[in-house]
């Protein structure tokens, strides 16, 4: 048998990270909303037979996204569920780096998005953001602005107590 690579068994836009892929009660609401708040292209979509979408695809800034309705039957068969029927909360938080995390906050806030954290830069040498989409999903978006070496992290996050 052919030894196999990593880099042949998988595609490029998945070979170096966990893909989030999130349910929501409409997502074809919800892909607007990231369209028009992070800057998201749609690449891919499956209608499912009955309505909604059963599994779509964005990219914002360089990540990829998984989405899909948590109200279709497919969806419900394997037990996904949307923020909403969980009393709003959620133990995921997306984190995206964006070349310019303010105009980001701005343009998602426009969009909608609650901001739970103003952008602020951080001891650990990124400008963050974050902020809760309409869906209910958590959000961490990020610029980098300084290389921190682990020695700082360390002496920035004592000094903050």
């Amino acid at each position: 048998m052919a030894e196999r690579t990593a880099h042949i068994e998988i595609p490029g836009r998945y070979r170096y990270a966990v893909i989030p892929h999130i349910m929501v009660d409409d997502a074809a609401a919800a892909i607007d909303f990231y369209r028009r708040a992070f800057g998201a292209r749609e690449d891919f979509r499956v209608d499912a037979p009955d309505g909604g979408i059963l599994h779509a695809e964005i990219t914002i800034g360089q990540s990829v996204l998984m989405l899909g309705d948590a109200s279709v039957d497919e969806a419900e068969a394997g037990s996904f569920a949307a923020p909403a029927s969980l009393g709003g909360g959620t133990s995921v938080t997306l984190h995206v780096f964006v070349p310019d995390v303010d105009s980001l906050a701005e343009r998602a806030e426009a969009a909608g998005a609650e901001i739970l954290q103003p952008p602020t830069d951080m001891f650990h040498g990124d400008r963050t953001v974050i902020l809760k989409d309409p869906s209910g999903h958590m959000w961490v978006f990020l610029t980098h602005v300084e290389d921190v070496s682990e020695e700082e992290l360390r002496r920035r996050l004592a000094a903050a107590g």
